[in-house]
């Protein structure tokens, strides 16, 4: 009994840390878009249809209505999730996508997105907008696998 109740103590602790990244990502958008202007949108999670946040940009040049999706990965972010953004962006009648991870993209990832309206945050540039925007002392540990 003892190694089902650390599990569940396990699984609570992952759940714990997927929304507090989900939560800085929110919150750092939210400061991003807010300070030119624009807004931002936290989709619930139950239905949020892999979107955790939508925001909007009124500006006629740079504007519109941008997808953000937070992964918290340990190894290269499969292309599939770049994919999944994609077609999320076309559901959503979005003009940009955007995809933040604590980790780091692989060639095929940055390949699907050439010449599409996708911006890749991986982890070290994840940290550097964190710490511009007011987050500092934080440290992303990565543990780098060759994509598949």
């Amino acid at each position: 009994m003892l190694f089902g109740n650390y599990c569940v103590e396990l699984l609570i602790k992952i759940d714990l840390l997927k929304v507090l990244f989900e939560y800085f990502v929110r919150e750092l958008f939210d400061k991003m878009f807010n300070a030119n202007g624009g807004e931002v949108k936290v989709t619930r999670a139950s239905h949020d249809g892999g979107v955790d946040a939508i925001a909007f940009d009124d500006d006629p040049i740079r504007g519109g209505k941008f997808v953000i999706q937070a992964k918290r990965y340990n190894n290269v972010v499969p292309v599939s999730a770049v994919r999944d953004l994609y077609g999320t962006m076309i559901h959503e009648g979005a003009t940009k996508g955007i995809l933040v991870t604590t980790s780091f993209y692989g060639k095929e990832s940055y390949d699907f997105a050439k010449d599409k309206p996708i911006t890749l945050i991986d982890g070290q540039a994840l940290l550097g907008l964190l710490n511009k925007y007011g987050y500092s002392n934080l440290i992303i540990k990565i543990d780098k696998h060759q994509e598949n």
